[in-house]
């Protein structure tokens, strides 16, 4: 079959090389892609918002199954345009994306499906909010602040004070720092603990969870600095034990499955839980209904099932055909190489060296996220660059490897973390 992968990061380029590895897949095409598609996959030079075109080009091209990876296609309802022209498509409907395009309405269906998540409050403006905080509380509020909409995972502000509450409302609500997205605020008492993803495949009937992971979202060493959209992750994390992982299964996950079913916004595709570890058990922080970036890539690198079977049952709503997924035993690291800059502004097109030296390391891939290909040079493009993945025996081995190909890459001005995997020996 011909498989269409909407998308151009991180993510996309691991889903791109799973699929290619399928012997159901003949080609797999990405729109746009970057220079690592380019190499495992073919580019398509279309935009992932440009529903149309992209709906034109799976029918040229006789596309069998299309599979998106960014969250803000799915929110503007591609899935439901694909539908409509009888394509197979990967990712929920508008309405179901509802999880992650707003949190009032992830917070509404948490508290109808008796999931367990932090305290809340909506306003519909910063005055409002604002009071609410000077009202009922003292200096040493505890409090996340929250846009309602999509804001590329940094409309989120931890607060530890109640001057650094009322800032984050006038940033979000006033400033609109975040424009359409902060039409609504969400406040929420702050958790505490360690957070860690658990991502499960679902037709909306059947669910298959799969191994947790733990994202790093703060830019800097220790977990500090500004929060970016993630400097790397590893898999499986073992903070979370088989045991809790059924708990999540039976007390998250299906309720919110069935919430969603009875609520006629039936869910199909990954659901994404984002949960903090309290001393209260497991709460839900966040949905996303899609594969994180990048989580996706050390949880890709260890799938041994064939990834285009599954998501097709799931779209076909078979998958209870599928029996358990087959992982490698071997944990894997992801550790994200940013650009100069980032999360702030960065230069684009900075020459990228030694990515072959690092291809050639054993149990190493090197998943591109903002790159593009400029007279036969890959340079950067983004501000995530490239996502150095690898396994090992153990999450440290799986570390040293990943970074062991780190050093093999330059350009100017790239950094990363030095610390990806570090809460997973803790935890070992």
């Amino acid at each position: 079959m011909k498989v269409l992968v909407v998308g151009g990061g991180g993510r996309e380029h691991a889903l791109a090389w799973k699929l290619g590895q399928s012997p159901r897949v003949e080609r797999v095409f990405v729109a746009p892609g970057n220079a690592g598609t380019d190499a495992d996959a073919e580019n398509v030079d279309i935009s992932d918002s440009d529903i149309p075109r992209l709906i034109r080009f799976a029918k040229e091209n006789d596309v069998q199954m299309t599979v998106i990876g960014p969250e803000a296609p799915l929110a503007n309802g591609v899935t439901d345009a694909f539908q409509e022209e009888g394509l197979k498509v990967f990712g929920p409907s508008k309405a179901a994306a509802q999880l992650e395009g707003s949190k009032v309405f992830c917070k509404n269906m948490l508290r109808h499906a008796n999931v367990p998540t932090a305290d809340f409050h909506v306003f519909r403006d910063a005055d409002s909010a604002q009071r609410f905080v000077k009202d009922c509380y003292e200096d040493s509020a505890r409090l996340v602040v929250k846009a309602d909409g999509l804001a590329a995972g940094k409309g989120v502000i931890v607060c530890s004070q109640r001057e650094e509450v009322l800032e984050a409302i006038d940033r979000i609500g006033r400033q609109r720092e975040f424009g359409d997205a902060g039409n609504q605020i969400v406040i929420e008492e702050r958790l505490d603990g360690e957070e860690v993803s658990v991502l499960a495949i679902t037709d909306g009937r059947t669910i298959l969870t799969l191994p947790p992971a733990q994202d790093h979202k703060p830019a800097l060493d220790g977990d500090r600095g500004p929060n970016t959209g993630g400097m790397g992750a590893y898999c499986p994390a073992p903070i979370l034990s088989a045991e809790t992982l059924g708990w999540v299964e039976e007390h998250i996950l299906v309720p919110t499955v069935h919430s969603m079913k009875r609520s006629r916004q039936p869910f199909r595709g990954v659901l994404y839980a984002g949960l903090m570890m309290t001393s209260q058990g497991a709460k839900v922080l966040e949905y996303n209904v899609r594969f994180g970036d990048p989580e996706c890539q050390p949880t890709l690198i260890r799938l041994k099932s064939d990834l285009a079977t599954v998501i097709e049952a799931t779209i076909d709503g078979r998958l209870e055909e599928i029996g358990p997924l087959e992982w490698d035993p071997r944990p894997a690291v992801c550790v994200v190489m940013a650009s100069e800059g980032y999360p702030g502004s960065y230069d684009r097109h900075r020459p990228i060296r030694g990515l072959d030296e690092a291809a050639q390391l054993p149990d190493v891939k090197v998943f591109h996220a903002g790159t593009a290909t400029v007279d036969g040079q890959v340079v950067t493009n983004g501000g995530r660059v490239l996502g150095i993945t690898a396994l090992g025996a153990t999450i440290s081995a799986a570390k040293l490897q990943a970074y062991t190909a780190v050093k093999c890459i330059r350009w100017p001005g790239a950094w990363c973390r030095k610390d990806i995997s570090d809460k997973g020996l803790r935890n070992d």
